[in-house]
């Protein structure tokens, strides 16, 4: 059963799926099941993954890593993402960009991920 929020991941041709509203049944891409993704939150790699967040009144900067986590066309973060609710917001990065992004926010309670193309889904 999917659930909302999830991210699935096809292992052969990289489709990257966010479930928007959960039920049964299997998500399927290539004849295959997708890959469902775990939020990692601990980085033992050399590049860093974990978002980090910087708050400032109602604006959250968010910067993938406390190293700047590389933007290269093989390596990179696809984007970042802030859900507050039953609102999401997500920043959709390319090579070249900044690891970061901006959002507003209404209260104190949200959740921040990133997803790296390369090492999945990322947690703050």
């Amino acid at each position: 059963m999917a659930k909302r929020l999830e991210i699935y991941v096809c292992e052969l041709c990289g489709n990257v799926v966010e479930v928007l509203d959960g039920a049964d049944g299997e998500l399927v891409c290539c004849g295959q099941a997708m890959d469902l993704q775990k939020e990692n939150s601990v980085d033992a790699a050399k590049e860093k993954h974990v978002p980090v967040v910087k708050r400032d009144g109602n604006t959250v900067v968010v910067e993938v890593g406390a190293v700047p986590h590389p933007m290269e066309a093989k390596h990179n973060i696809a984007w970042i993402e802030l859900s507050e609710g039953n609102t999401t917001h997500r920043t959709v990065l390319t090579p070249g960009d900044k690891p970061t992004a901006t959002f507003a926010v209404a209260g104190d309670t949200f959740t921040v991920r990133a997803f790296c193309n390369l090492h999945g889904l990322w947690v703050a």
